[in-house]
């Protein structure tokens, strides 16, 4: 992870620089194509049905292929989602998020390439409906964006013992449920480079501002509530630590590190029948430590 200036010649970090390249091309390219309809009017574009498990796929796969080597953001909100919760640094950041757009505007660029001029259409731009204003269309896509970082973090949260499915075919997951909901209403864009290539090769940017402000303000308020509230290394001090020291480390707060803390708060209960009344079980040392 790089955390300077001197660490931009890491290797690693490079890496992961190209893949969130790739994988944000990929998912601009696939995902966008699939909002042109080839098949009849050129101005009627694909079925909502088809958009949503497009783009949720896409998603899943790319996160697949490219997420053990730079995390598999390929999207600026959960970028700075990572770094708001300090899981990555400043440079890092920058990096991904420049290469990511850069990635989205070859793929659209690409795109624009392969499609016949009379069917090239809106080339999958989000468009905000016209029976929105910009203050509806703006938490559209921050509630959208908010399930999809959430739903990032949740399924990506290593300490939690739960975990057995497919965390990529989670992510897509999400994404194809809040298409289906927010498809109609912004595009549903959840990803300010998804946004971002179309718009530039098309130069269409009516409403762009919104692709910018509701993912990232949706992502960052995500991660943090996720990280400090729903993780299962969650705690004050860590909050305090995250939001107000400068020499921040999330690997220090592992979940066994929390063992203390579970079974004190444990010992603070009237009694262990309380929990069992409740449908759980109180903890023992063992399981906080399992």
């Amino acid at each position: 992870m790089a955390t300077s200036l001197e660490d931009i010649t890491s290797l690693r970090l490079w890496k992961g620089i190209v893949a969130e390249f790739v994988g944000t091309l990929l998912l601009t390219l696939v995902g966008c194509g699939s909002c042109i309809n080839l098949r009849g009017d050129t101005n009627v574009t694909s079925p909502v049905v088809q958009i949503a498990l497009c783009f949720g796929l896409s998603v899943a796969t790319v996160v697949w292929a490219i997420a053990h080597v730079s995390g598999g953001h390929v999207n600026p909100a959960v970028t700075c989602a990572m770094l708001a919760t300090r899981k990555i640094s400043l440079v890092k950041a920058v990096l991904f998020i420049v290469f990511q757009l850069v990635g989205a505007v070859v793929g659209a660029g690409i795109l624009y390439g392969l499609t016949p001029p009379k069917y090239i259409g809106n080339l999958g731009c989000t468009l905000i409906s016209d029976k929105l204003t910009p203050a509806q269309a703006l938490g559209v896509e921050l509630f959208v964006t908010f399930v999809l970082v959430f739903t990032v973090f949740a399924s990506c949260d290593g300490k939690r013992k739960d975990l057995n499915g497919s965390a990529p075919l989670t992510i897509g997951l999400s994404v194809t449920m809040c298409h289906l909901w927010a498809i109609d209403y912004t595009g549903s864009s959840m990803n300010t480079a998804r946004s971002f290539g179309p718009a530039l090769i098309k130069g269409n940017w009516d409403g762009h501002w919104v692709y910018w402000a509701g993912p990232i303000i949706g992502g960052v308020v995500a991660g943090l509530l996720y990280e400090h509230l729903f993780a299962v290394n969650a705690s004050i001090t860590k909050a305090k630590a995250c939001l107000l020291t400068s020499d921040y480390d999330d690997e220090k707060y592992r979940a066994k590190k929390l063992k203390v803390r579970i079974i004190e708060e444990e010992n603070d209960l009237d009694s262990p029948a309380e929990l069992e009344d409740n449908g759980s079980y109180p903890l023992t040392e063992k399981d906080s430590a399992a």
